[in-house]
């Protein structure tokens, strides 16, 4: 009988930390391969090329380690790399294995929840230039506007810890001015970067009430355990311990400082080389 199989995260640094852990809150009982692509981040500003082989390395990494389903918790990964993965390598693993995203799931959460049909979109250069998110929106509702706006330095403030300063206001209001100066009608902004959620007090503090802000772990979160529940062969493959396995191809005890700024608790971590 074949062994028990994990679900593998995988993130070109940090951000996916914070999808991870709305996962295991929710789906604790499984076990979990994280893999933190650190040593070659950021991905936001690369070419699809790049994106995609650096994402494919990833994902052959995780598969050699025993994952038959591997989340790419990266905004950049999910936009520039995911269908290609799908399509062109995926019949080379096997029929059993799969690689989800995070875009998809996040635009079937949100086309219902704007009333004027206005949606902002903050992420990395690479997630808002690659046109993903309206183009999986405007498959579910073609009335939706999408504005996207780019902010990058939001993820260097959160990585070297300076989310909270007061600092990181500045660019925090600068960027969401800049949205919102493109379309005025917005009623609901997406934090398209896993990252963003460490700085969601200030965006919150410079978005005008009105305007619901959308995090996308718990949605990530519930489309996972809503897919387990539909594909029971690939829930009876997965081992139930538990547990999580902390891989980073960047320095290990470095990781896991940054990473406890993530998770909110320590960790250990293993250096690995994809």
């Amino acid at each position: 009988m074949a062994s028990k199989q994990v679900i593998g995260v995988f993130d070109s640094g940090y951000g996916g930390l914070t999808i991870l852990q709305e996962i295991r809150a929710l789906l604790p009982e499984y076990d979990y391969v994280y893999l933190g692509d650190n040593a070659r981040t950021p991905y936001g500003s690369r070419s699809f090329e790049v994106v995609y082989n650096f994402t494919r390395q990833a994902v052959d990494k995780l598969f050699s380690l025993n994952c038959r389903l591997v989340v790419l918790a990266c905004n950049t990964a999910s936009a520039k790399a995911l269908r290609s993965i799908q399509q062109c390598d995926l019949p080379h693993y096997g029929t059993e294995k799969r690689v989800l995203g995070i875009i998809r799931p996040t635009a079937e959460a949100i086309c219902s929840q704007t009333q004027t049909r206005h949606i902002g979109l903050l992420g990395t250069e690479g997630t808002v230039s690659s046109g993903s998110y309206s183009m999986e929106i405007r498959k579910l509702a073609p009335d939706i506007c999408v504005t996207g706006q780019a902010c990058p330095m939001w993820v260097p403030l959160v990585e070297n810890g300076e989310a909270a300063s007061e600092g990181a206001d500045y660019f925090v209001r600068k960027y969401i001015d800049d949205l919102l100066r493109k379309d005025a009608d917005i009623d609901l902004v997406v934090l398209a970067c896993t990252h963003y959620p460490l700085l969601y007090d200030k965006i919150r503090r410079y978005l005008p009430q009105h305007i619901n802000i959308v995090q996308q772990g718990p949605i990530v979160a519930e489309s996972l355990r809503d897919y387990l529940q539909r594909h029971d062969d690939m829930r009876s493959a997965l081992s139930q311990n538990g547990t999580c396995t902390y891989l980073t191809t960047e320095q290990s005890e470095k990781f896991a400082r940054s990473a406890s700024v993530f998770l909110q608790s320590p960790i250990d971590a293993t250096h690995t080389d994809i």
